[in-house]
């Protein structure tokens, strides 16, 4: 018993400081803060933009005039010579100067459940390690566990892993597609005080008996939401959207942008924002025109924003879904799952701008050169951030690294 339980909520790790010293990581039982006052110095932050269903790189970043596999997309040129994207990505081709296009993705898992795990993991979904998700570990290392924000917010369709083993605390705190909060952050009423005093003593005898990660991490739910009740106002920007929804664009995606990019103003260090309807097994050119028409408004008004606030430099932005799509288009006009040779795209946070890396065959069925695996990825993004891609935790006895054996972090594209 004593075995099993400390095989689920004893969690220990490491993390190598900037003056090189070891210090221990206790996972999800209690907040280290020396840890994360330290990763914090340099006050970096995340906002994961999510393609969910997985976006074509052929009809985006990776395209293919004139080939069979091309499509009736053209490219537009760039403010880059030799850089070239889809005619739909009009403002995006004016910030080509801060993005570094990854076109040589080569992942391994080819379906929805298993590539939003993977992708927001770096680890398999059929390993029996309930692994965290990278906002979960963003969170874990550059969080305030002071600060009555949450560390790691989602809004829109997004991951499906959680803090794993982490422990609760390092749990999405999930907000509406619209941008609503949950039902949960609302007070009861003018004796919500007392409540939280009736709660509190109600939870603490009944944890003396009962210990167990359900209890732990709905009592830190219930403790989240009353401290969030103080900072609330963050996430309310119905005074500043009738100013910014032309910029942005009049969507739930657009409205996601501007709550990221106020959030990490706020001092949130992980914000995911998802886009939905990228899985186009039919009518692909009409799903990702209407896509685009809203993303590139949306990115590209997030990019200015930061860089206009001085806060690009520290903000790493990631788009990315869970898949690419085929080179093939079918006979539905649709394209399907293809892991083979994809893209990916980073701006901001310490990476070097107006890049291609890798390289795809003529009609993007392979990838000729510098392959990108998902751990490379991460410990690509986990570098930049400034947190050590080989930390490692213990689950129990078992040692788990933040991203698998093997992988690299890509240092071409890390200013």
């Amino acid at each position: 018993m004593n075995e099993h339980l400390s095989r689920r909520t004893f969690l220990k790790g490491t993390l190598i400081t900037g003056a090189g010293a070891t210090v221990a990581n206790w996972g999800g039982l209690f907040a280290a803060r020396s840890i994360a006052a330290e990763a914090q110095k340099a006050g970096k932050r995340c906002i994961l933009l999510w393609m969910n269903g997985g976006a074509s790189q052929i009809d985006t970043f990776d395209m293919k005039p004139g080939r069979p596999t091309g499509g009736p997309f053209r490219p537009i040129s760039t403010k880059i010579p030799g850089i070239q994207v889809c005619e739909y990505l009009p403002k995006m081709a004016e910030q080509v100067n801060k993005l570094a296009i990854i076109r040589s993705m080569k992942t391994q898992s080819p379906d929805h459940p298993d590539g939003i795990y993977h992708m927001h993991t770096c680890y398999k979904m059929s390993e029996r390690t309930p692994h965290p998700e990278i906002g979960a570990m963003i969170a874990r290392y550059l969080g305030n566990a002071d600060s009555d924000l949450p560390s790691f917010v989602r809004m829109g369709p997004t991951g499906n892993a959680g803090a794993g083993y982490l422990g609760p605390q390092y749990e999405p705190f999930s907000v509406g597609r619209d941008g609503k909060m949950p039902s949960f952050t609302t007070p009861f009423g003018t004796t919500e005080e007392r409540r939280k005093e009736l709660m509190n003593f109600v939870e603490d005898e009944f944890a003396k008996d009962h210990q167990a990660e359900p209890f732990a991490s709905h009592r830190l739910a219930k403790q989240r939401a009353w401290r969030l009740l103080k900072a609330k106002q963050v996430f309310d920007i119905s005074k500043e959207w009738p100013t910014y929804k032309d910029r942005y664009g009049d969507s739930d995606f657009g409205r996601g942008c501007l709550m990221a990019r106020k959030l990490v103003e706020a001092g949130v260090p992980f914000v995911e924002v998802g886009h939905d309807n990228y899985d186009s097994h039919a009518d692909n050119f009409v799903c990702h025109k209407a896509n685009m028409l809203q993303l590139d408004l949306a990115w590209s008004s997030l990019l200015l924003d930061l860089e206009e606030r001085g806060q690009l430099k520290n903000t790493l932005v990631v788009w990315m879904g869970e898949v690419g799509r085929t080179p093939y288009i079918n006979n539905r006009a649709g394209r399907d799952h293809f892991i083979r040779a994809w893209t990916i795209v980073l701006a901001g946070g310490g990476v070097k701008g107006g890049q291609l890396y890798g390289e795809t065959d003529r009609d993007g069925k392979e990838v000729k050169d510098n392959p990108v695996s998902e751990g490379d990825l991460f410990a690509t993004v986990y570098k930049t951030l400034g947190i050590n891609p080989r930390v490692k935790h213990y689950v129990g006895v078992r040692p788990v690294w933040a991203t698998p054996e093997g992988t690299e972090p890509i240092d071409e594209l890390i200013a």
